[in-house]
């Protein structure tokens, strides 16, 4: 999940952030107007894996302007119910449920891009997690269809998806949360390291222009942590890390008194 303050039923507050079954990583042909990059052509996906219509996408916030979730871009964004990982630092826990259904149609979305054509660069996907729905690949499309460029934030929890839908996005904030091997104490779930590093190898893979960025929590972080992760992209020749501050607005009561608790600490002298 991506990491701010929580949505409302008809907007979020500014600059909220990202951040589990999945189909086979089948090959197949492309899906209609993907864009292959460094000769990479994603696995098709079937009917229902990416259904035809987009107004299946369960929506629980829309910023109808952002000039900070896309770099350089002014955009829209939109906020997708549910997520497979439960973060301790989570900004918008009321997105992780996953049967909680949508607040906002995707009329809504076609409705402001007609009437912001020539005024917004793109349309940024975040969430929750907006991978874990099928529906997603079919929005993708729509907004690309009308002219606009596709971004998307993740935390990489399903890279079978991730493959199928990567040639539809321009751009990709990806979240790598904790070193490889220590994701659980993050995310709470124990597969998702492994998960979180393949899906940044398919966009790495696919070319796709990626921000990998990582929100510091000193509850379980450390430094030596963070070096970890530097080294970790490094092998896969990633030298720029966006580092994020952990922020209590927003949070489960518990952690926000950790984290302040922590920083209490930390500002103790030795």
């Amino acid at each position: 999940m991506t990491t701010t303050a929580a949505p409302r039923p008809d907007h979020l507050s500014a600059d909220p952030r990202p951040g589990a079954a999945v189909g086979p990583d089948a090959p197949g042909t492309p899906l209609p107007g993907e864009r292959h990059r460094g000769g990479l052509a994603p696995a098709a996906a079937g009917p229902r894996d990416l259904p035809a219509s987009s107004d299946a996408l369960a929506i629980a916030g829309l910023v109808p302007m952002s000039s900070c979730d896309w770099p350089g871009k002014l955009v829209a964004t939109v906020f997708a119910q549910g997520c497979p990982w439960n973060c301790t630092y989570c900004h918008n826990p009321d997105l992780i449920p996953t049967r909680t259904e949508g607040v906002i149609p995707f009329q809504r979305v076609r409705d402001l891009i007609a009437k912001r054509a020539g005024l917004l660069d793109g349309v940024v996907f975040s969430g929750g997690e907006p991978t874990r729905q099928r529906a997603l690949g079919a929005a993708m499309r729509e907004v690309r269809d009308a002219g606009f460029g596709v971004g998307l934030h993740t935390g990489g929890a399903y890279p079978a998806r991730l493959r199928e839908i990567i040639g539809l996005v321009d751009w990709v904030g990806l979240d790598i949360k904790a070193p490889r091997g220590d994701y659980a104490k993050i995310t709470r779930v124990a597969s998702s390291g492994a998960k979180a590093f393949e899906s940044l190898d398919i966009v790495l893979a696919a070319g796709v222009e990626v921000q990998v960025r990582t929100t510091v929590d000193p509850t379980v972080l450390s430094d030596d942590d963070v070096a970890r992760i530097r080294a970790e992209l490094a092998e896969r020749g990633i030298h720029h890390l966006v580092l994020q501050e952990a922020r209590p607005d927003g949070t489960r009561p518990e952690y926000a008194e950790a984290l302040l608790a922590a920083r209490r600490a930390a500002a103790q002298p030795d």
